[in-house]
């Protein structure tokens, strides 16, 4: 922990007790309307079980709630109690769903390396997705690694300053809390209440990418990186499934710059293309697709309690089909282009201040530009077909130029690095 530097004069050996500040009841401020048809999926790998849970084979829901579950059996909770489930419909209202990837290797079948390296479980990739109140529009935001955060009270040096993928074993070392400390470290980041939460390993990856069938990723140039094991030949589209889907999700040296910031805007490339693949009508209708995925996120995924009721599940689905494409925004958060004297990347406390109010007060908006960004790590792709169902309103406001990112409907390629 040669990281660690204190923000006060707290003893180091000091640590509380209290329940996590993180504990509250869920949701908060989401309520639910009368169901609707349909229903569809976000970017992230939970929102499919809720497309099969609405999907017109009986088969299928008999199958996914024995698999909730189980989910329910090794679900973590994030807050004390849970409300009743509500009536089947669409959560009128906002919502934040925190996405965990960690890296341990236990358990993974030699994926990433031997379990005898294993770092411990660091919350290597953390993503909140935020949906308006009004559901008009739905950001994603990718927090680096790297990023110097101070450490909640869930964790072991708690008000010390550390990267903010420290936050998952902090707490596991403590008292086995893990996901519920990473979620109270990006509540305490942003000042967004967080309702829901998963955990995926570097197996769930593996199955989900293959369960989805592929995910198309287009590269500028030959990817090298011995280190994630990725070797894609030449510049064009790749399909990516398994192993190697797991493997350009992990790649650092291999895109942009080198560096993490170019791995986070390299995996928005793949999170874009998953997320209009996954919600395409092909895959929306292909109910044995959907149970492969559903069956693949709910057995390599810890869920927070929240999240394992069908009727949530289900709501969540119905409350986002509508939104389309090009509002659904991916977001680097907004950092400083230079580590400190400690290796840590600082937030852009200026750009990051302007994020947090468009988000906490769900206004619409746009991106002064499409890829690059830190890291340099996306660019468009000069070759797209144009999105026919988007709908860009040049009369949005635009978010300052140092916050990189993209929308679900800009297609875009990953940097090569050479």
């Amino acid at each position: 922990m040669s990281d660690l530097m204190p923000t006060d004069d707290r003893p180091r050996a000091v640590a509380r007790s209290t329940p996590s500040s993180a504990s509250r009841d869920v949701p908060r401020h989401a309520k639910r309307r009368r169901f609707g048809p349909g229903g569809a999926i976000t970017g992230t790998v939970l929102g499919v079980v809720a497309v099969l849970l609405v999907s017109s084979s009986a088969v299928g829901g008999v199958v996914a709630n024995s698999w909730l579950q189980q989910a329910k059996d090794d679900s973590v909770a994030i807050n004390p109690t849970d409300g009743p489930p509500p009536d089947i419909g669409a959560i009128d209202g906002g919502f934040n769903i925190l996405i965990v990837g960690s890296d341990t290797r236990v358990g993974q079948g030699g994926l990433g390396g031997s379990a005898k390296v294993d770092s411990g479980m660091l919350n290597d990739v953390n993503i909140l997705v935020h949906v308006a109140q009004d559901q008009s529009n739905a950001t994603v935001v990718s927090f680096p690694r790297d990023l110097e955060v101070k450490l909640p009270s869930c964790a072991r040096w708690f008000g010390y300053t550390n990267k903010i993928n420290t936050s998952l074993v902090e707490a596991q070392s403590k008292d086995g809390t893990g996901l519920a400390c990473v979620v109270q470290t990006v509540e305490d980041l942003t000042g967004l209440d967080i309702q829901f939460a998963g955990l995926i390993t570097f197996s769930g990856v593996v199955q989900m990418a293959d369960a989805v069938g592929g995910v198309d990723v287009c590269t500028t140039g030959t990817i090298k990186d011995p280190d994630s094991g990725l070797y894609l030949q030449g510049a064009g589209t790749h399909t990516l499934t398994g192993a190697d889907a797991l493997a350009f999700l992990r790649t650092r040296h291999g895109v942009g710059d080198g560096s993490d910031w170019g791995r986070v805007s390299s995996q928005q490339v793949y999170l874009s293309s998953l997320f209009r693949k996954v919600k395409s009508e092909g895959t929306l209708t292909n109910v044995p697709a959907l149970l492969g995925l559903a069956n693949a996120a709910l057995k390599n995924m810890t869920l927070s309690s929240s999240l394992t009721d069908p009727y949530t599940l289900v709501s969540l689905a119905l409350a986002l089909k509508t939104i389309p494409t090009d509002r659904i925004t991916f977001i680097q958060y907004p950092t400083l282009s230079a580590t400190n004297d400690r290796g840590n990347a600082v937030a852009d406390a200026s750009a990051s201040k302007v994020l947090l109010q468009y988000l906490k007060s769900d206004a619409p908006f746009q991106l002064a530009q499409v890829g690059g960004g830190n890291g340099g790590g996306s660019t468009v792709d000069p070759n797209a077909t144009p999105d026919p169902t988007a709908t860009k309103d040049p009369s949005l406001p635009t978010l300052p130029s140092s916050i990189s990112g993209q929308t679900a409907a800009d297609q875009t390629c990953s940097v090569a690095n050479r």
